[in-house]
């Protein structure tokens, strides 16, 4: 336990250093962080996780947790889906956008601190990455499209962005493709699918080469959390009133039931104990990923509310995850 105390006291203290950079020097972090993205996107996480997938063992991850994560992604979002549709009523654009918010974790950039310093394994985290990369991401995309198709957009319950003239409207057919293949053919992907390749083959790399690789991959964690504190600052989440039970509901999909569905799953589907169901449990109970705004804008659906339970998981993930280190120790 002490353990995962002092590996989110790390994750807190470099997290609340970039919120107070952006209080403090609101222009210079700004430049700070048009800066440190595309260098944090385009070569330090690839390298992270090329290393990270390289020294795991993929077997366990593909028979074990990779399962885990598809199911406890498609029950929460299920469940928002039940939820938004049923209860509150709303058309299938907001559902289909606040589903993803429930259930897409942001493993890529939060889960990577914390599954190394808090559980200190990186098997959850590329077992929550190959899903969503390869099957969560485009199956929500492909429902994205078929939402907001013309037919459906004419329809009842169209996104508020249908009334766009048809020109902007949303992506459809070959758009769509690409859509779907930049969502899995980005800079992770690309490291993460070359660690895998040198996983199963058991290739090396020289260590002239490895060495740069793995000091890349080092700089990307504080980096990350860096960025994830300064992104907080000057956020405010329930900006429309009339959305606030869709992100409440949301958040407690997302915060509190996709942990304990996880646990169920892993606790008695798998027969995972300790570290192991820790680490399922603290990826499960992770802040919604900002890619669920980016691709509901990219589609022109609704997305305020999905923006809304982005920042709101982000502050309560925390607690959820600390909490979940105290059950469970």
């Amino acid at each position: 336990m002490t353990g995962v105390l002092l590996g989110f006291g790390v994750v807190a203290v470099i997290a609340l250093l970039g919120f107070a950079t952006s209080a403090l020097l609101p222009g210079e972090a700004r430049t700070m962080r048009a800066g440190l993205t595309p260098v944090v996107y385009y070569l330090t996480n690839p390298a992270l996780m090329l290393v990270l997938v390289a020294g795991t063992d993929l077997g366990a991850v593909l028979r074990v947790y990779t399962p885990i994560a598809l199911v406890t992604a498609a029950v929460a979002g299920a469940v928002f889906a039940l939820y938004s549709g049923a209860l509150l009523r709303r058309g299938a654009a907001r559902t289909a956008v606040g589903a993803m918010a429930s259930s897409y974790v942001n493993a890529g950039n939060i889960g990577l601190p914390i599954a190394l310093y808090a559980v200190g394994s990186a098997a959850p985290v590329v077992s929550v990455l190959l899903a969503q990369l390869l099957v969560v991401a485009p199956a929500y995309l492909l429902v994205f499209s078929w939402v907001t198709r013309p037919s459906r957009r004419a329809g009842p319950g169209a996104a508020t962005a249908a009334r766009t003239p048809a020109r902007t409207g949303a992506p459809t057919g070959t758009s769509t493709g690409r859509t779907i293949l930049r969502s899995v053919a980005n800079p992770v992907t690309i490291g993460t699918a070359l660690g895998v390749l040198l996983s199963s083959t058991g290739l090396t790399v020289p260590e002239v080469l490895w060495v740069p690789l793995e000091m890349l991959g080092e700089a990307s964690i504080p980096l990350l959390l860096l960025l994830f504190g300064m992104s907080l600052h000057g956020q405010r989440p329930f900006r429309t009133r009339a959305l606030v039970p869709d992100v409440i509901g949301g958040t407690l999909v997302k915060v509190a039931l996709m942990p304990v569905v996880a646990w169920g799953i892993a606790r008695f589907g798998f027969g995972l104990g300790g570290t192991e169901l820790l680490g399922v449990v603290v990826m499960a109970a992770l802040p919604t990923a900002q890619n669920v705004f980016l691709f509901s804008s990219q589609f022109r659906m609704p997305a305020d509310a999905g923006r809304d339970i982005i920042l709101l998981s982000s502050f309560l993930s925390f607690p959820a995850v600390l909490l979940a280190g105290l059950l469970l120790r």
